[in-house]
């Protein structure tokens, strides 16, 4: 199974990138997730086990480093014919 992530962490800095955004996004490039960041989140897809796994270091790498709120919504991505998705 196949599951798409998308998180964003607060609170939110506009004179700069925030040590809890830096490290989710740290985490989730290293974890090989197909990443896609946006101007009010980051999406991840991949294997669920991997997806899974990345989730629980990025929840608390963020938090480690100052996150106060972390909103995550996690959503399973179709099998396609011929098993892909």
């Amino acid at each position: 199974m196949r599951l798409r992530i998308e998180f964003s962490t607060e609170p939110f800095d506009l004179d700069g990138v925030p040590a809890h955004a830096l490290e989710a996004r740290r985490v989730i490039d290293e974890a090989g997730l197909d990443v896609e960041v946006g101007p009010f989140g980051t999406t991840a897809e991949g294997e669920a086990d991997a997806v899974l796994a990345a989730l629980d270091r990025v929840l608390r790498g963020a938090l480690g480093v100052g996150a106060s709120r972390i909103s995550v919504q996690v959503t399973t991505v179709p099998e396609t014919p011929g098993g892909h998705a």
